[in-house]
């Protein structure tokens, strides 16, 4: 078996890594190429019980908009998570995890209007719109999922597909496949790269690199001394913020946690820091912007994400498991406060033997942040 050698320690080279089934990576690899289509405005299509084709509202041009008119058979609806259909359509919420299709008259069909419909924070103005909806189609859900995994606001213009449609350049993708998607993302995870990086506070440390080969998503593992051989090193999972990690933004306490953590590893002899690309808790920073202003308005940080369409975490944990696995760390100490991460590597095959509390004091800006976390996200702050 290769190796990469470094000071003190081995680790294995991607060739060791799982290997997914070859369909399934072909099938993830197709969502991620799906997804970046609706980041170009270019309209796609997602087969299964009635196909639908699919343009994103955020990035949707004059051109997009004419060709998924005519890829389909009917006039298009936009598609919407419950709570952000609910102030288009002005009615309370429906059920959390169903999405509604809201009917737009032709007039309704021009790039800025639609991306106000889509953002809640546009200084394009929907009011005095009155809107209907429609009866949803059978694949909105995974229409939405598609659009998310793009990093895109969750509103998505639909059409019913056009019987043959294999004339048309347009990338296709199963509706299985997109909702499969972040169980074969993390399968097709590969270690690519690994160095030493000595630390302020923690030298004998070294970054791994890994990449997803269905995808351009890297995530990081920064090893504390050396975790493979411990029974069970302390293990963050932490999630890239690039406002409080490298800006030191006062709105989380992020940065403290990252750092905080690598402390707290040195100190212990060993430890895994996965630092992980879900920007905002997996809706990505240009999302969490858009979130800071709905806080700034009075929303907390849940309410402010589901407005915007999110759910309240969007983040894949499987992934974090499937380093560990790539690792060789198979038993963990947690050094978390949120109890889903130990749900989610449990679930994944790696044993976690405890918590080990990791909080820090609020600082004047981010206190309604972190009682928000306690009260509303369930972490565990009171210690």
């Amino acid at each position: 078996m290769n190796r990469v050698s470094g000071p003190n320690r081995m680790l294995s080279t991607p060739a060791s890594s799982p290997i997914p089934d070859g369909d399934a990576n072909r099938r993830a690899r197709r969502v991620h190429r799906a997804a970046s289509d609706l980041r170009r405005g270019v309209p796609v299509l997602v087969t299964g019980d009635a196909p639908l084709v699919l343009l994103a509202a955020e990035t949707a041009g004059p051109d997009g908009i004419a060709e998924l008119i005519s890829l389909g058979m009917a006039p298009p609806v936009l598609l919407l998570a419950p709570v952000r259909a609910a102030a288009v359509l002005r009615r309370p919420a429906g059920q959390p995890d169903t999405p509604v299709a809201v009917r737009l008259p032709p007039a309704l069909l021009d790039p800025n209007v639609l991306r106000g419909l889509a953002d809640p924070t546009s200084k394009q103005t929907t009011a005095g719109m009155v809107l209907e909806s429609a009866p949803a189609p059978a694949l909105a859900a995974a229409a939405l999922a598609l659009i998310k995994l793009g990093r895109l606001l969750p509103a998505v213009l639909a059409v019913p597909a056009r019987p043959d449609l294999s004339q048309y350049d347009l990338l296709s993708v199963t509706a299985e496949s997109v909702l499969a998607y972040p169980g074969m993302e993390a399968a097709a995870l590969r270690l690519i790269a690994s160095a030493p990086v000595p630390l302020n506070g923690a030298p004998d440390s070294r970054v791994v690199a890994f990449r997803g080969e269905a995808s351009a998503f890297e995530h990081l593992a920064i090893m504390i001394g050396h975790p493979e051989t411990a029974e069970a090193p302390l293990v963050r999972i932490h999630s890239e913020c690039f406002t409080g990690d490298l800006l030191g933004s006062m709105r989380c306490d992020c940065g403290e946690q990252l750092r905080g953590a690598i402390g707290r590893m040195a100190e212990d002899g060993a430890g895994v820091l996965l630092y992980l690309a879900q920007e905002g808790r997996g809706i990505g920073l240009i999302n969490k912007l858009r979130a800071y202003n709905l806080q700034d308005r009075g929303l907390d940080t849940l309410d402010a994400n589901r407005v915007l369409g999110w759910d309240a975490d969007e983040r894949n944990f499987l992934v974090a498991g499937a380093m560990l696995a790539a690792l060789g760390v198979k038993r963990v100490r947690l050094l978390t406060n949120n109890p889903d991460k130990m749900a989610a590597l449990a679930a994944h095959g790696v044993e976690v033997l405890g918590r080990e509390a990791h909080q820090f004091a609020p600082n004047g800006v981010n206190d309604e942040y972190l009682a928000t976390k306690a009260a509303r996200f369930g972490h565990m702050l009171d210690e």
